[in-house]
């Protein structure tokens, strides 16, 4: 007798053959310190979508609301590459269409606003990779794609609304490592979030990259809501680096 299987029931079987069972949760690690979160404050980034051509004087005004842009859209950002590459959260640009992108990056002590460009988006692991013409020599590097991160890891995050000013957390669920067959992960924090944290780095103790937060949230009895846990998303990381490769060649001039 023999046994045949539809190729996505095959990748499937061969992924839980290949990925070890996840570790004991993690008690008592450090928690991310003061430089971590110093750090992190010297990579801020942000994306702005609007139909507006210049918003550097909204950008001077410290982000004021009273002057922001009235169609503005955008959250926070991640730079992964030291040639200008960053993440986001997909729904972050759901606008973006016909809309003017920009990055907003610390550059000689004051924000300045880089046009940018869409790679590629991934709505259903709510990520995006956009790219502007800009040196980041000062990005995140991936925490080890071959490990497992367990319940419990000592995290931080840096999106803009909350990240520098909330205290650190860890994960509610663990992280599977990268695989051959693995899409992006989808995995839970415990630090509250707010509007502009969306696409901001989730961090560990050593100020590596673990994902990028998606949402949060609330359960709601009787008009009272309590907090219950932060959604954050990790890409394959060999695939997105794959992609900038691609995306690189693509750019490059004609000889």
């Amino acid at each position: 007798m023999s046994w045949s299987f539809p190729i996505p029931v095959v990748c499937a079987l061969a992924l839980a053959a290949c990925t070890p069972a996840p570790p004991p949760p993690v008690t008592g690690a450090p928690a991310p310190g003061r430089e971590v979160f110093q750090t992190a404050a010297r990579r801020f980034a942000a994306v702005v979508v609007s139909d507006r051509d210049d918003i550097d004087e909204w950008i001077g005004d410290r982000f004021a609301r009273q002057r922001a842009p009235k169609d503005a859209d955008g959250g926070s950002a991640v730079p992964i590459t030291a040639d200008g590459y960053f993440l986001t959260a997909d729904h972050v640009i759901a606008s973006a269409k016909g809309r003017r992108v920009s990055l907003l990056l610390r550059r000689d002590g004051r924000l300045r606003a880089f046009p940018a460009r869409i790679v590629w988006r991934g709505p259903a692991g709510d990520l995006a990779l956009l790219h502007a013409e800009v040196a980041t020599p000062d990005h995140y590097r991936w925490t080890p794609g071959n490990r497992w991160l367990p319940q419990g890891t000592p995290v931080m995050h840096a999106g803009i609304a909350t990240g520098f000013s909330s205290s650190s957390g860890k994960l509610i669920t663990p992280v599977a490592p990268d695989s051959p067959f693995s899409g992006g992960r989808r995995f839970k924090h415990d630090i509250p979030l707010e509007p502009g944290d969306s696409g901001g780095p989730v961090v560990d103790a050593r100020g590596r990259l673990v994902g990028v937060n998606s949402a949060v949230e609330y359960l709601v009895p009787l008009e009272t809501a309590f907090f219950i846990e932060s959604e954050a998303n990790r890409p394959n990381v060999p695939r997105l680096m794959s992609r900038i490769a691609s995306d690189r060649k693509a750019r490059r001039p004609a000889p």
